[in-house]
């Protein structure tokens, strides 16, 4: 059965869910977006994803004309049309249909899509056996010109960045700021574990301010480690004992080797294993009914 998407308080089949070739998100990448997931027919931080949407939205000027009860509800019809009870939800805001020029004013009416999906950044083993990667030349975007903070759909700085990392052979890539401090990889934020305490930039250093980061550091203080936010280089990345990445889709991934030095003994750390570990439990417990929202689906 096809999937259906949300366009604008209507469902398509996913073949015929189109949008304007003059619509400023795809002539400018105009427009803001998130990433969310459901869990066995709970949707994973719902009121946080949703808070950051709007914020991001109006960090850029852009009204979104339906409010954040409608949003969710929404998402939860365009969830059980999809009958999807494990999905990764993809909520986009463009600016709309335009006239050629980048004046947003020319766009009228704002464009709300919502994609109910899966998907799979990593296989399944390298959550045991760990990824590798390297920094990049392509530095973040610093937030005086494009704020990492706005979750925006231009993913350019991202995808160069990327693509650096590909054509090393890696499977990520870690961005420094114009200062020369890790900032974040390509689509996850980054920690690192040394003598038991865990360290990751702070939100001023460049970096999207993470619902995965946030939960992450939650968990991790609530089981007893010492959680820092701050700033550090490369040589810190090339001596830590463990080095792991957050992100919505990615969850937890373990980094075992960066520019070519081996992180720790090579080998998905303990610290890691462990946050891995309660994460998972944290989103697929039936438990979790005060952060994950429940949507009905058939059965």
């Amino acid at each position: 059965m096809a999937l259906k998407v949300y366009i604008d308080g209507k469902l398509f089949p996913q073949d015929e869910a189109k949008v304007s070739v003059f619509d400023h998100g795809l002539l400018y990448g105009d427009g803001v977006f998130e990433g969310i997931r459901s869990y066995n027919g709970n949707v994973f931080k719902l009121q946080e994803h949703i808070d950051r949407l709007y914020e991001s939205a109006k960090a850029i000027a852009l009204q979104i004309p339906i409010n954040k009860e409608e949003m969710q509800e929404a998402l939860y019809n365009t969830l059980k049309a999809n009958n999807l009870k494990d999905s990764y939800i993809r909520l986009v805001v463009t600016r709309g249909v335009g006239k050629l020029g980048l004046e947003h004013t020319k766009c009228k009416i704002p464009s709300i899509i919502i994609i109910t999906d899966f998907i799979e950044l990593y296989p399944s083993r390298l959550y045991e056996v760990g990824i590798d990667a390297v920094t990049v030349r392509t530095i973040r975007n610093h937030f005086e010109a494009l704020n990492p903070r706005i979750k925006c759909l231009n993913y350019m700085n991202n995808i160069l960045a990327k693509i650096e990392s590909l054509n090393a052979g890696a499977s990520e890539a870690i961005m420094l700021n114009a200062e020369g401090y890790v900032a974040e990889c390509t689509g996850e934020n980054i920690f690192i574990v040394k003598h038991g305490e865990l360290l990751t930039p702070p939100v001023n250093a460049g970096i999207l301010k993470g619902i995965t980061r946030d939960t992450v550091i939650e968990l991790a203080r609530k089981g007893g480690i010492n959680v820092m936010e701050e700033l550090f280089t490369r040589y810190e990345l090339y001596t830590a004992d463990e080095c792991f990445l957050t992100g919505t889709a990615a969850e937890i991934v373990p980094v075992v080797k960066i520019d070519g030095r081996v992180v720790g003994n090579g080998k998905c750390g303990r610290m890691t294993q462990s946050l891995l570990a309660k994460y998972r439990e944290l989103t697929r417990s039936p438990e979790t009914a005060g952060v994950a929202t429940p949507v009905t689906v058939k059965t």
